[in-house]
């Protein structure tokens, strides 16, 4: 009851403090004009692409005027997604190349993913190993049994879970002190593991924050971009891939993929 108790403490006071990052926002011209004009808007997570198109207009606006806040907002929310294994991050990825630009959004995002991977590696450690265990036993038991045929290669096994999850990476996140996995070489994994799919992200956000119209979506420039984003994203992977064939036992990865959901970190 106490760990339980202890983590809901957290979760709220890290709410409270992300409510009141996104609601009693500096005065700027995007977000209405007077003396309460920062408190007359608050800003929420998006939900779909149309929310996601009307938040990156509405803080690439924003941020000519308090560039030093929008980063620490964007900072903020990403940790908190990732910190409590939230669903949505990839949105906030696709942001990150609006707001920043394709190559500061993917460094943002890699390290962002990372802390906040972390954050819920150490709040799992700390308050949830009895929750985890309670609710996903048999999906522990058989991610414990894959981690232990593959400890001698764990880094390499834990890169090939990042780029071909056979689980989801929330779950790895909350499961991976239960499985004994060194800090150290889960925050590179996650580091490093992610950047394909951070990558294509990323490129994807920075190319729709500067096409003006539907069409341009369809045009040829765009369809180049985006086929050459793929092949780069493709490349790690494959590496990856082919060392995993030869060095890591993953001959009943078929029976660990039921435990495969949505992409999301």
């Amino acid at each position: 009851m106490r760990p339980l108790l202890g983590l809901l403490l957290i979760f709220a006071g890290c709410t409270y403090a992300l409510y009141l990052l996104s609601t009693r926002l500096p005065r700027g011209r995007t977000l209405g004009s007077g003396e309460d004009a920062g408190e007359s808007r608050s800003l929420s997570f998006p939900s779909d692409l149309a929310e996601l198109r009307e938040l990156s207009e509405v803080l690439r606006e924003y941020r000519k005027e308090h560039e030093a806040y929008v980063f620490l907002l964007f900072c903020s929310a990403y940790l908190y997604k990732q910190g409590f294994a939230i669903p949505g991050s990839s949105f906030l990825n696709v942001l990150a190349g609006a707001l920043f630009g394709p190559w500061l959004g993917l460094f943002l995002c890699c390290v962002l993913a990372s802390v906040g991977a972390t954050c819920c590696y150490l709040l799992s450690s700390l308050f949830g190993k009895q929750l985890v265990m309670s609710y996903f036993p048999d999906k522990v038991t058989l991610l414990q049994k894959k981690v232990e045929e593959n400890r001698n290669s764990l880094f390499f096994f834990l890169l090939f879970l990042r780029l071909f999850p056979m689980t989801p990476n929330w779950f790895l996140n909350l499961s991976a002190p239960i499985l004994n996995i060194p800090l150290m070489q889960f925050f590179f994994s996650v580091l490093i593991g992610l950047i394909p799919y951070n990558f294509i992200c990323v490129q994807t956000g920075s190319i729709l924050s500067t096409l003006t119209s539907l069409d341009a979506v369809f045009s040829w420039e765009t369809i180049f971009k985006l086929l050459a984003i793929a092949l780069v994203a493709l490349v790690p992977g494959t590496l990856i891939k082919k060392f995993s064939q030869k060095n890591l036992h993953l001959d009943e990865a078929s029976h660990v993929g039921h435990l495969t959901v949505r992409k999301d970190t």
